[in-house]
């Protein structure tokens, strides 16, 4: 059973569509809430319906910068309520490139895109270098490494490459 919190609250009060599952709520307040009270860069990479951007553009510090990354064009409509939007693959390192070469360095990336381990892995290492001191990367839906429908279980699986870095 979840816990009420602000962010659940925020998520379904949201006039717009977004899929999160119930038990991330929790643990986002617990990362992100050193945060809620900064102007910072927050970026969501896969915005889907657009649900989320408004539940975190309400949650964090009202001069925070709210960046959506989504493959759909479409997507773009979410600028005229405030939000940057970049249209791009995340699977795609030059995309990342461009993409920190006009934002600079963040304070939140948090991956709900594709969830391919491709795609996971590859925004992880474009990534790392350009999130803030103490910032945080977190990404959802880890759990299909181990799904046949997403190629795996296998060795190059988004959790095994994690596995590596640990070790190193």
């Amino acid at each position: 059973m979840i816990n009420k919190s602000k962010l659940y609250d925020l998520f379904h009060s949201s006039k717009k569509r977004s899929i999160k599952w119930k038990k991330y709520f929790p643990i986002y307040e617990k990362l992100f809430e050193k945060y809620k009270n900064k102007p910072i860069t927050f970026v969501e990479v896969g915005i889907y319906g657009g649900g989320s951007l408004f539940m975190w553009k309400k949650y964090f510090h009202p001069k925070s910068r709210i960046i959506g990354i989504d493959l759909n064009p479409k997507s773009k409509n979410y600028e005229k309520y405030g939000f940057e939007i970049f249209i791009g693959d995340q699977e795609n390192e030059k995309f990342w490139q461009t993409f920190y070469k006009k934002v600079g360095k963040v304070d939140i990336l948090l991956d709900d895109g594709g969830h391919t381990d491709i795609q996971q892995t590859q925004t992880l290492i474009s990534s790392v270098n350009n999130i803030k001191e103490n910032g945080i990367i977190a990404i959802e839906d880890v759990h299909t490494s181990y799904l046949t429908e997403f190629g795996n279980p296998s060795n190059s699986s988004f959790i095994n490459y994690s596995k590596k870095i640990i070790d190193l």
